[in-house]
């Protein structure tokens, strides 16, 4: 069975909303960097019987791959701020058969130890990018790691998102993605920043680094991603002023005439940065 407990929400810092069409983004979005987790993963050695915190779960993709990892014999514990989402994500890996996983609601910014530790490992994908005091949270995941066992994490570094050749709706688009991350509180290099927040955490300067791309043409996955994105942090958007809704309708109409005429130009996604730190033994 799995544990929910109440919790009293800080203000919602997470942009892209808690709408069932956000949940199915995310589950999209984390098929696509399946691949990418399960090579950092690789890295790192696990016990058999280990213990797995997957922090910030959403809806669960992650904690399956941590399910499938460490076996029936092992256990994965999922947390997450929204507990509706983890709620869901729980019931649908005991559906599937990973009776191994349960859910804690969990707010990592309130300073609280992590539940359910120590763990041999912690594992956090896109989790720091939207929280503020992103070193206090990772220190309290690395403070959650068993010696011996491992944190690993691996974020976005937006830096490089975008179209070529530039076209002035992508333009718009990704003005209107980044200055809503802003408003609310993200840092859209978090990425980049890892090596930096472990050091900053107390972890040390991690053991290793990984660095994923992708490319996709505008006509043929790339504007689907952009704009599912953007469809969901709409409403953030016009409610802090970003635009409004007759400059967003002729933006998408532009974009949607661009993909027409420029198909194959190529979109690189945010880059996804991983990194992981072995704990010493006590």
């Amino acid at each position: 069975m799995s544990t929910t407990t109440e919790i009293t929400r800080r203000p919602d810092t997470y942009a892209l909303g808690h709408t069932p069409q956000e949940y199915e983004r995310l589950r999209a979005q984390a098929r696509d960097w399946e691949a990418a987790t399960a090579r950092v993963l690789g890295q790192i050695s696990l016990p058999a019987y280990a213990s797995c915190l997957d922090a910030g779960c959403g809806p669960g993709e992650t904690t399956r791959l941590l399910a499938q990892r460490v076996g029936p014999g092992g256990r994965v514990l999922g947390i997450d701020v929204d507990a509706s989402i983890g709620t869901l994500a729980v019931e649908m890996l005991h559906g599937s058969g990973y009776r191994n996983c349960a859910f804690r609601a969990h707010d990592l910014t309130a300073g609280e130890p992590v539940p359910g530790g120590p763990f041999d490992l912690v594992y956090a994908r896109l989790l720091l990018i939207h929280l503020p005091g992103r070193a206090a949270v990772l220190a309290r995941l690395w403070d959650a790691v068993a010696p011996g066992g491992y944190l690993v994490v691996q974020d976005y570094d937006a830096a490089a998102f975008g179209v070529l050749p530039e076209l002035p709706s992508f333009a718009e688009l990704t003005r209107v993605i980044m200055a809503t991350f802003h408003a609310t509180g993200a840092d859209v290099r978090t990425g980049a920043l890892l090596t930096q927040l472990f050091v900053q955490a107390g972890a040390g300067i991690p053991d290793g680094t990984d660095v994923t791309g992708r490319v996709e043409p505008l006509g043929a996955g790339g504007r689907v991603y952009a704009e599912n994105v953007y469809r969901s942090l709409l409403p953030a958007a016009l409610a802090y002023g970003i635009t409004t809704e007759d400059d967003s309708a002729a933006m998408l109409a532009e974009l949607a005439r661009d993909t027409a005429r420029f198909a194959s130009s190529p979109v690189l996604w945010p880059l996804m940065i991983g990194a992981w730190k072995r704990k010493g033994l006590a």
